[in-house]
């Protein structure tokens, strides 16, 4: 699939106030299941100095430094084309010793995995039982326990549009059984770690109903190691296994390292802020 994306951020400032630095995760990455062959960003103020450059977890980040003056917007602008190939989402094959969990993982894999088996906040023993109780129920089968995990996520819990704030704990979206597509991926997240399934968070977006749906939405999901297959993503706001459907920003083990968007202002200055961002994506005619 070859998609064309704009992306149209902008942030206003109750009072004016001085920009300080800023990172912007906007690139869409490249990988075996995704090609970029376009990327433009265009930012208001200019900036006064920027420069790209990898983070540790091989996502592309553009830091920016602004000039010393008073504004009361920030619009960043990005178009994009991106061609995603990954048809099959089951597309590989796991050796045994990977087929059920807690995967005993040889040990130099498993001291690379470490971080993306750590819980992102202590243990909930409320989401650490439900995690084993949905593994004890389909016999410790890791691809059987990550479709069930989406499927009873995307069938029993409602979904809430949050365009900002931070991703709520796993504990009380399991309580809840409700929230945006941020807050079911970090839910995703803890249940894996908790039984032993290494897994990050990726933002991006999603293709939804092209031709009829004017607007897109920022999207979240949660991505999985699987021996044999790598990072391997699941949807447990749409209900199923990633595919050339959606357009990988940036992963990372801690949401707030995949956020689009971080900056602070100079010091001195403190001010209320709003944001809007509208997403147009269309198919290109090959």
């Amino acid at each position: 699939m070859h998609y064309k994306i704009i992306h149209n951020t902008r942030y206003h400032y109750v009072q004016p106030v001085k920009l300080g630095e800023h990172s912007l995760r906007l690139q869409p990455r490249g990988d075996g299941a995704q090609h970029l062959d376009r990327f433009t960003c265009e930012i208001l103020p200019t900036p006064q100095k920027s420069l790209d450059w990898l983070d540790l977890e091989g996502n592309i980040c553009r830091q920016v430094w602004f000039p010393d003056s008073e504004t009361s917007t920030l619009t960043i602008v990005t178009q994009c084309e991106v061609e995603t190939k990954r048809t099959n989402p089951f597309d590989y094959l796991s050796p045994n010793w990977a087929l059920t969990a807690p995967i005993d993982y040889p040990r130099a894999l498993h001291q690379r995995l470490l971080p993306y088996l750590t819980p992102l906040l202590p243990d909930s023993p409320t989401v650490v039982d439900w995690a084993q109780q949905q593994l004890h129920r389909v016999h410790g089968n890791v691809a059987l326990f990550l479709t069930g995990l989406t499927n009873i996520i995307y069938q029993t819990y409602t979904y809430e549009t949050r365009q900002d704030g931070d991703p709520w704990p796993a504990a009380k979206v399991l309580t809840e059984k409700r929230g945006s597509c941020r807050d079911f991926t970090v839910l995703f997240m803890a249940a894996c770690r908790a039984v032993g399934l290494a897994a990050r968070f990726v933002s991006g977006y999603q293709q939804g109903d092209i031709g009829t749906q004017a607007e897109h939405d920022l999207h979240a999901w949660p991505e999985v190691y699987i021996p044999g297959g790598g990072w391997r993503g699941f949807d447990p706001t749409l209900g199923l296994a990633v595919a050339d459907g959606h357009i990988a920003l940036a992963a990372s083990l801690d949401p707030t390292q995949a956020a689009p968007v971080g900056g602070i202002l100079q010091p001195g200055y403190f001010s209320q802020s709003t944001m809007k961002a509208t997403i147009q994506l269309s198919l290109l005619e090959l």
